[in-house]
């Protein structure tokens, strides 16, 4: 079956398997010359996969062994883009390439039989489409060796941040929603201000760390260790994954001098799952604190890309012979905490369940949003998933008159497979529970925004191409549902002076016509995926989960307040300010005709990035 859109003509498979998509096991990576020869996709793995990109060296570098943790071709994904494609007039590449659309969108497709979605159905290549004419050499400049292109970031981009620019300070904190984002280099230093890197989280300034407990989906073990303080390094380490075999193996050889370091491995019982949950909670002499956030342990994840956190307060330990109910908040955080961790079924958790109940956690003002593997029915349909979300915001929300109108609006780095048309999921179950508002019986139909980087943006980002490889949105997924792209926003933070550094952080929330009210706001590890989200089953009697995800929820009610006002500027933070920090601009800006989503495993070769490279994915 074929379809036309602004995207290009693409022979869709007519599979109907709406399981989820599988995205590459490597990174497509800014490929090292001498592999220009296969342009083939590399073979799918599960999940978003999210490797480790330098977006620029390191006085000292590891070994590329210690940074790519997973696949061999994610080892070398990370090997390549260590030498990267420079662009240039050679017409060599122009002539290796696959089948090639020639709508200007640079999209192509393989031969190779590898590229399987869906649990092993296969895509139809693209065909019958006339070749775009090469550019004229005169249209580029042979760039030479070694020469950085002028920026335009600006002069300053280039140039390394001094010493302490991540170093930790006193920052100044909104304690009203506890809601931040990464520090960025490359950026003016006022764009950071009230953002945290994760030296700050680490801090004595926080606490006198005793010991940590570190979730995530992927790890760089030696870069880890060397963001806690000096003091505090050789505190013990409990690694919560999901690696399995080969992967998991060389996971643990990271770990072999640090003695320190622990693992905990995730049960993924169901196909196609990840364990992408990343949570640090940390055990102080002072008490204990729980931070949830977007970002792997991995360098690259926390210098030019924009992630989001929820800090906790720091929660006091109770007087000995509390009750067990004890320390509970209003919104029920210790008690759906305890059950989250429960889920693992893992006795290296068990020491710290009882911590968690040795504590006062009633100041905890956020919902936890938690997605855990497995087929639940019957009350345990609400317990995970987006059917824990939907019952949140049935229970404390309000209707609001006139919500037809508010918009719920969704931004994420990664996407799965969501069917051949809309009704499948996404208009389906998952808008259903996005719209809810209260008890109100009335099923609104508003507008939904869904910001998604395009080609541009990731072009033009402050690590360039690399950056997308952290957006694992395949071409097998993207020609099956090119329905969904009707929907893409870009992604924007002129506003914030963020724009540059791309999206990791994955947001959900509602809000007004306008776009100065929020309904609510949703801060999460799950991206657009059934896999993370859950999938109805059974005529909607059971409810499926593949993957470890979680994320908090800021509803108004839980703030003393109506609706959160969006914060216009949330670098000009103060403790006392009741705007909520959304970290983008709004209104979304709809993707003109010209736009193209990312899609990280064609080519791109007709314009250099910010450094003067193309993409080949290897």
């Amino acid at each position: 079956m074929s379809q036309d859109s602004q995207h290009g003509k693409w022979t869709v498979s007519d599979s109907d398997d709406d399981d989820e998509a599988l995205p590459s096991s490597g990174t497509p990576a800014v490929s090292n010359p001498s592999s220009r020869q296969s342009l083939s996709p590399p073979r799918p793995k599960l999940e978003p996969v999210e490797v480790p990109v330098e977006a620029k060296p390191e006085p000292s570098k590891p070994p590329v062994s210690s940074l790519a943790i997973g696949s061999e071709a994610r080892q070398l994904a990370a090997k390549n883009q260590l030498k990267p494609v420079k662009y240039e007039t050679s017409p060599s590449l122009a002539g290796k390439r696959k089948k090639e659309v020639s709508d200007g969108s640079g999209w192509a497709l393989s031969d190779s039989d590898d590229d399987d979605d869906d649990g092993g159905v296969k895509s139809k290549s693209v065909s019958n489409l006339p070749k775009k004419a090469p550019l004229s050499p005169k249209a580029k400049k042979v760039k030479v060796e070694n020469e950085r292109p002028p920026s335009p970031h600006g002069r300053l981009y280039y140039i390394d941040e001094p010493e302490d620019f991540f170093e930790s300070s006193v920052p100044r904190l909104n304690d009203t929603f506890r809601f931040y984002l990464n520090k960025v280099t490359g950026l003016d230093r006022k764009y950071n201000t009230g953002a945290l890197h994760i030296r700050d989280i680490l801090s004595p300034l926080f606490g006198t760390l005793k010991e940590s407990v570190q979730f995530n989906y992927c790890f760089d073990i030696a870069w880890m260790v060397q963001q806690y303080p000096s003091e505090f390094r050789d505190r013990p380490v409990l690694i919560v994954h999901g690696d399995k075999r080969e992967a998991k193996a060389r996971l643990v050889q990271q770990a072999q001098h640090f003695p320190h370091v622990r693992f905990c491995q995730a049960k993924l019982d169901i196909a196609f799952g990840t364990h992408h949950t990343k949570m640090m909670l940390l055990w102080y002499e002072e008490g204990f604190r729980v931070i949830i956030l977007t970002s792997n342990l991995i360098r690259a994840d926390w210098y030019q890309k924009t992630q989001g956190m929820w800090m906790s307060p720091l929660f006091p330990r109770l007087p000995e012979g509390s009750s067990a109910s004890a320390g509970e908040s209003p919104t029920f955080f210790k008690r759906d905490l305890l059950e989250y961790l429960a889920s693992y079924r893992a006795p290296e958790l068990e020491q710290w369940i009882q911590r968690i109940k040795e504590h006062d956690l009633s100041e905890t003002r956020v919902y936890l949003v938690g997605s855990t593997p497995g087929r639940y029915v019957g009350p345990d349909m609400e317990r995970w998933g987006h059917l824990r979300l939907r019952k949140l915001l049935y229970d404390h929300t309000d209707p609001i008159p006139g919500d037809e109108k508010w918009p719920v609006i969704g931004q994420f780095s990664s996407i799965g497979s969501m069917g051949l048309d809309k009704t499948k999921w996404l208009a389906g179950e998952f808008q259903r529970t996005m719209t809810t508002l209260g008890k109100s019986s009335h099923r609104s139909d508003p507008p939904m925004h869904l910001l998604y980087p395009s080609v541009e943006d990731v072009r033009t980002s402050l690590e360039g191409y690399p950056a997308g490889g952290s957006l694992p949105y395949s071409i097998q997924t993207a020609q099956k549902q090119l329905w969904l792209h009707s929907y893409f926003h870009r992604w924007k933070a002129n506003t914030t002076g963020r724009s540059h550094a791309m999206p990791h952080i994955k947001t959900y929330m509602r809000a007004s016509p306008d776009f100065t009210q929020l309904a609510w706001f949703l801060v999460t590890s799950a991206n657009l995926s059934k896999a993370a989200w859950g999938a109805l089953e059974k005529n909607n009697t059971q409810v499926m989960v593949r993957s470890y995800e979680l994320g908090v929820l800021f509803v108004p009610s839980a703030f003393n307040m109506v609706s959160f006002p969006v914060h216009k500027n949330p670098f000009l933070v103060s403790s006392s300010s009741s705007g909520f920090p959304v970290p983008f601009d709004l209104p979304p800006t709809c993707y003109s005709p010209k736009d193209q989503p990312w899609i990280w495993n064609i080519p791109y070769s007709q314009a250099p990035d910010t450094h003067g490279n193309i993409w080949v994915p290897s």
